[in-house]
């Protein structure tokens, strides 16, 4: 089974893609924050990961940042999430190292895409 990683500050936002992506099939975790995900990214390695940019102390793109430079998470498909939609802000999430930015708030089609675009989810399901 697919496991992913939902880092996010707001509880309820985490908590949401969380329960769409198990109706998908996935096990996925929340994790509140980008301190806390530091913590749980030395304990386990998702297949993919769903990363809020905005959030308070390191950002996402820190996060994303050390994601890309740790060998045994580089492999990792990561999507930032914001609901910032300029066009800069996709570019430096792409430019840092993420696959895609999804547009909060992230519907189940969205989830869908992105998991079928990396290979997580069969293409016609």
């Amino acid at each position: 089974m697919t496991i992913a990683f939902v880092i996010d500050d707001n509880r309820q936002t985490a908590d949401s893609m969380c329960d769409m992506l198990k109706l998908l099939g996935v096990e996925a975790y929340p994790v509140y924050g980008s301190r806390s995900a530091m913590l749980a990214l030395t304990r386990k390695i998702p297949d993919v990961i769903f990363m809020d940019i905005n959030m308070p102390g390191v950002s996402g793109f820190e996060v994303l940042s050390y994601v890309r430079r740790e060998p045994r998470l580089q492999h990792v498909p990561v999507f930032m999430v914001t609901s910032d939609d300029q066009p800069q802000t996709a570019a430096r999430a792409q430019q840092t190292g993420a696959l895609l930015t999804l547009i909060k708030p992230v519907s189940l089609d969205a989830l869908e895409m992105a998991l079928k675009k990396v290979g997580l989810l069969p293409l016609h399901s």
